[in-house]
């Protein structure tokens, strides 16, 4: 790699760690290109992406940057797994990682959240930001459609006593 290949990868670093939700790193020694393929695969589907970086570039890219204290975990063959959404990656990574035991997560980072791979694990158990707008939404709605049955409420008390004041009018 030359110096421009080498500023470019570090630019390209200094993007995926400002604008990613989340970003798990992992040892991937022993994995097969077939493997590989498949997890990135897996990770495409969720919005997500699997890079295999320089640990000494990955590092420059962090310095200054709210994740800078992940920069320990960058040792050996390691690649990262980033997404917009902070618990796609991690929720991919930690179920490969369960058929596969030649990908070892490290940890990661959220802005300023640094994560061992128990803290990894436990992000992946969260819900998708999906998941919670459509629990937002539900509860918005079922509070919206409570608010008008209170508010037609009192009407319909009302048309049914006038109901049973025309019935005994009319006998």
């Amino acid at each position: 790699m030359d110096r421009n290949q080498k500023e470019a990868s570090v630019e390209e670093l200094d993007g995926i760690f400002a604008n990613a939700g989340s970003v798990v790193m992992a040892h991937y020694t022993g994995m097969t290109v077939a493997e590989m393929t498949e997890l990135r695969a897996k990770l495409r589907e969720q919005g997500g992406t699997f890079k295999v970086v320089r640990n000494r570039l990955a590092k420059i890219a962090l310095q200054g940057k709210p994740g800078e204290g992940a920069a320990d975990l960058f040792a050996g063959p390691v690649a990262i797994a980033y997404s917009e959404d902070f618990v796609a990656a991690p929720k991919v990574l930690v179920d490969f990682a369960k058929s596969n035991d030649k990908l070892v997560i490290l940890g990661g980072f959220m802005d300023e959240e640094i994560f061992d791979s128990q803290g990894i694990d436990a992000l992946s158990k969260m819900p998708t930001r999906e998941e919670l707008l459509a629990t937002i939404a539900a509860r918005l709605t079922g509070q919206a459609s409570q608010v008008a049955q209170r508010v037609m409420a009192p009407g319909q008390n009302l048309a049914g006593a006038i109901a049973v004041i025309q019935e005994k009018a009319e006998a």
